[in-house]
């Protein structure tokens, strides 16, 4: 304890991390309160008993409760991130973008351009889909035609303004702004779901005992999931020595941190795009409804649906790490910096060795990243309650976590730039150094 308070004195004694740390809140807070800012001409009041479900649960969830409030960042920053996601993969089909992926900054600049031209787009098209599906006449103060327009441009221009505040949090604070944003939004509903369960169980079934077995077994979930997020195979680089004049360079061994759990998160929420489709089908066929099949695949705590559900976020696993990470590149790459791979001959074979590792320790990351994402149904099933439930697994808890590891890695890092000891003291390796890859930087390794 004594050291955690050192710690914190010693955070706060870094000028220019304390100026970021209160940056970052407060821009935080700038995009909590305007979350709870409704839209012109919209009844506030006939929103308070609304409960989304469904996608639109999940855009409520990462918008931090905006959607269903029908807030000026009822879309929150998921255009930007289907724009990102899109111009990520044009960067892999069309050739134009293939040539700024490699151009470093300057490229990287026309691609955050190309980025938020698309997000414009993608959030003018998702706001008249919201207003026509999310607000119903009792809900509207006003029946002017221009209603819908109004409106698209004020959420698009909410959009516009959160994807700012992410990139000055990244400028300017501390951690990445968008994941941040994504971060605050879903533990903003924790308190009122740990609330709703106590009293659920205190005044109803269960009790306090059971109440208390949740807590604990969400800690445990917790913790299973830092380590595969965290979890990483290190891969030995060994540099040829080169004498410059009267100094040595190279002649080190560093290492190639490749990540379990390259894909992140995206493999989760790709997967939980298509499981919608089921419902969907339902919704425009009613005589399909009827199909045994679309039941059982559109209710989350059936056997069927997490089958599929696990099924998918493998598949999509290897597919996100395939297009993400490339182990030609990454041999190129230090075959020009003079490095290889003890045993292993530089150029195609150390490309196949890379690509025969990523292919080992994606398979048990996607195995466990599937069993972490079908936790909430079981949770669900045994009587934990569908707000509670959410935060045992899925997209909300990786995200948590990995936003929160990320947060907590940058201000180590300015700890140890200033000779103080850092968060994670147990995790450092002396006298070895990591070297950058697409698979990650400065993680722990298993």
């Amino acid at each position: 304890m004594k050291n955690f308070f050192t710690t914190l004195s010693n955070i706060w004694k870094i000028d220019d991390l304390r100026v970021r740390i209160i940056n970052t809140l407060l821009f935080l807070l700038i995009y909590r309160i305007g979350s709870f800012v409704v839209l012109p001409g919209v009844n506030a009041s006939a929103l308070v008993t609304k409960d989304a479900q469904g996608l639109a649960g999940l855009l409520n969830m990462f918008a931090g409760g905006s959607f269903s409030r029908a807030s000026i960042f009822a879309l929150g920053v998921m255009p930007y991130i289907s724009a990102s996601i899109v111009v990520q993969l044009l960067g892999i089909a069309v050739p134009y973008f293939a040539k700024l992926q490699k151009e470093g900054e300057s490229g990287r600049n026309k691609l955050n351009q190309w980025t938020r031209y698309l997000t414009i787009g993608i959030t003018a098209f998702q706001a008249i889909a919201y207003l026509k599906s999310q607000i119903s006449a009792d809900q509207m103060l006003i029946t002017n035609p221009y209603f819908t327009v109004l409106n698209m441009c004020v959420l698009t221009a909410g959009t516009m303004f959160v994807m700012w505040l992410g990139e000055k949090i990244t400028d300017k604070g501390i951690g990445n702004g968008i994941s941040l944003i994504i971060m605050i939004g879903i533990i903003a509903a924790l308190p009122g779901a740990i609330k709703s369960e106590f009293l659920a169980r205190t005044t109803g079934a269960g009790g306090l005992v059971t109440f208390i077995v949740e807590i604990v077994s969400l800690i445990v979930v917790v913790m299973f999931t830092v380590l595969i997020v965290q979890g990483t195979r290190k891969v030995a680089v060994q540099y040829a020595k080169r004498i410059v004049g009267s100094k040595q360079y190279g002649g080190v061994r560093q290492y190639i941190p490749l990540k379990v759990n390259a894909a992140g998160v995206m493999p989760i929420i790709f997967a939980q795009a298509l499981m919608f489709i089921p419902a969907t089908v339902s919704g425009f066929f009613p005589k399909a409804a009827s199909s045994s099949i679309l039941i059982s695949l559109a209710q989350y705590t059936s056997w069927e649906y997490n089958l599929l559900f696990a099924v998918l976020i493998i598949a999509f696993t290897f597919f996100y790490t395939a297009i993400t990470i490339n182990p030609n590149q990454m041999a190129d790459d230090m075959k020009k910096n003079g490095g290889f791979i003890p045993g292993i001959k530089p150029g195609r074979t150390t490309a196949q060795f890379l690509d025969d590792v990523i292919s080992k320790i994606t398979l048990p990351g996607s195995i466990f990243l599937a069993i972490i994402a079908i936790i909430p149904a079981f949770a669900s099933l045994v009587g934990v309650s569908g707000g509670f439930a959410r935060f045992f697994g899925g997209t909300s808890l990786i995200i948590v976590v990995g936003v929160v590891l990320d947060t907590l890695q940058q201000i180590e890092s300015h700890l140890l730039m200033r000779h103080y000891d850092g968060l994670m003291k147990t995790g450092r390796i002396k006298g070895r150094t990591s070297i950058s890859s697409s698979a990650g930087v400065g993680q722990s390794v298993i």
